[in-house]
């Protein structure tokens, strides 16, 4: 026996066993970020699961995930995860794509997700404004719920005007960030 390549083995389960340890790690770390951004996504209006499974997929390493493996990540039923997928997709938040001769769905955010869910709300946006036009012109402007309205009706119109000019501005600003840019090689949207 060679007793020479004892350490280098030594070295090589320890090697192994630091491995695991980073990828346990790197896992709890992932785990703690999912909860903590959900949890402000959810503070500020989104469903619980919705946000888990966004922020899921936000921290994959290429942003692209099926729903069982957001189910595994988040320890969630294949129902509570279809659910929240559906609602991700339906406020732009993800899109849903399937791999060539495949049967799962893949679900990935685009080159620039908040762009896209905010500059997708301008229908939103104008319904309520109507609404509050609506609302305002019943109740009248002479009385203050009235007056709310309106006033709530004019914020909505503010930012429904700016709303295009601040995606825009942001654009060119994305476009200065390293990996953006032209030489970046790709889109820069």
């Amino acid at each position: 026996m060679n007793f020479e390549k004892l350490p280098k083995f030594a070295t090589v389960v320890k090697a192994r066993e630091d491995a695991v340890v980073t990828r346990r790690d790197q896992h709890e770390a992932r785990a703690a970020v999912i909860e903590r951004v959900s949890g402000e996504l959810v503070a500020a209006g989104m469903q619980r699961m919705a946000a888990r499974a966004f922020v899921a997929v936000l921290t994959s390493d290429d942003a692209r995930m099926t729903a069982a493996e957001v189910g595994e990540v988040l320890q969630a039923s294949p129902a509570a995860v279809s659910g929240a997928m559906r609602y991700l997709e339906q406020v732009d938040m993800i899109r849903r794509s399937r791999e060539p001769g495949s049967r799962r769905d893949v679900f990935s955010l685009g080159d620039d997700v908040w762009y896209e869910a905010l500059g997708h709300k301008d229908g939103v946006i104008d319904g309520w404004q109507r609404a509050m036009a609506e609302g305002a012109s019943t109740l009248g402007l002479d009385t203050a719920a009235g007056r709310r309205l309106d006033e709530t009706r004019e914020f909505f119109a503010f930012v429904g005007k700016e709303m295009p000019i601040l995606l825009e501005r942001w654009r060119a600003h994305r476009a200065t960030l390293p990996g953006h840019g032209d030489n970046a090689g790709g889109d820069s949207t």
